[in-house]
């Protein structure tokens, strides 16, 4: 490792702010920065609306790394370095996809230090794709692993990544520390809860609360369920999906809010 709201009545509504000794998580596919349809830069109010979530971890996938500034994406810093402003001092960021233009991958942006964090690779058949593993050192606390996760668009891709993850998992994360995989799993059949349940002992934030997985996907009028927050060694105490304004026209993905305890 490198050193370094009007909700679906299917899930809950998260508490105003987090207790003490929680952990409030979001997780988005930020879209590159675009409005839905590729409309908009819309990064500014992404941001915005990302702050008053009071996460203490966001997981952001196809995020811009570097980059030429480009008219739709007036930007020439790293998007997640623009995301984390003031709010989230420590990021990480691991780059999946590089074009002429510039990179993308995933990032985390956290409250507390990360004291240690990789991307691994899980492209298949040429198309880009990477878990990114933080361990993250909370004031006082057992240290905290985190892993962002952008899967494939086939069925097939996806297994092989999810068995990947159950194995980097396995690997790098000890049994009886706390985990937290969220992100972008496209698993729109929905086979992973039972994947990772048996693979790796992850179980979903939604279902701890009684809840189905929401849908998230495409955010003005979603019908896949294509995002996923899940957890190990935590308690949930909420989960909930951000469908309220102004997130429908932020990004083509809707976000995922919970908190977790141990």
């Amino acid at each position: 490792m490198n050193s370094l709201v009007a909700t679906h009545s299917e899930i809950l509504r998260p508490q105003e702010s987090a207790a003490s000794g929680t952990v409030r998580v979001l997780t988005i596919n930020t879209h590159k920065g675009l409005a839905a349809w590729n409309r908009r830069f819309m990064l500014a109010e992404l941001r915005d609306a990302a702050r008053s979530t009071a996460a203490d971890l966001v997981f952001l996938q196809e995020v811009i790394g570097e980059q030429r500034a480009q008219p739709r994406h007036p930007l020439d810093s790293p998007h997640y370095e623009f995301l984390a402003d003031s709010l989230w001092p420590q990021f990480a960021y691991g780059r999946n996809a590089v074009s002429a233009g510039g990179d993308h991958g995933n990032a985390l942006l956290s409250r507390h230090r990360i004291s240690a964090w990789h991307n691994h690779d899980a492209s298949v058949s040429g198309e880009p794709r990477g878990m990114l593993h933080c361990v993250l050192a909370p004031d006082g606390s057992a240290p905290l692993h985190a892993i962002c996760v952008h899967l494939g668009l086939r069925e097939r891709h996806r297994a092989a990544q999810l068995r990947t993850l159950c194995e980097v998992i396995t690997r790098e994360v000890p049994a009886d520390a706390a985990l937290i995989v969220a992100g972008d799993f496209n698993d729109w059949r929905e086979r992973a809860d039972a994947i990772v349940e048996q693979g790796c002992g992850l179980q979903s934030a939604f279902g701890a609360v009684g809840a189905c997985t929401p849908r998230t996907y495409p955010a003005r009028l979603p019908m896949l369920r294509l995002d996923r927050i899940y957890v190990r060694n935590l308690a949930v105490r909420s989960a909930c999906v951000l469908s309220n304004l102004p997130w429908p026209h932020l990004s083509d993905h809707l976000p995922l809010l919970a908190e977790v305890t141990t």
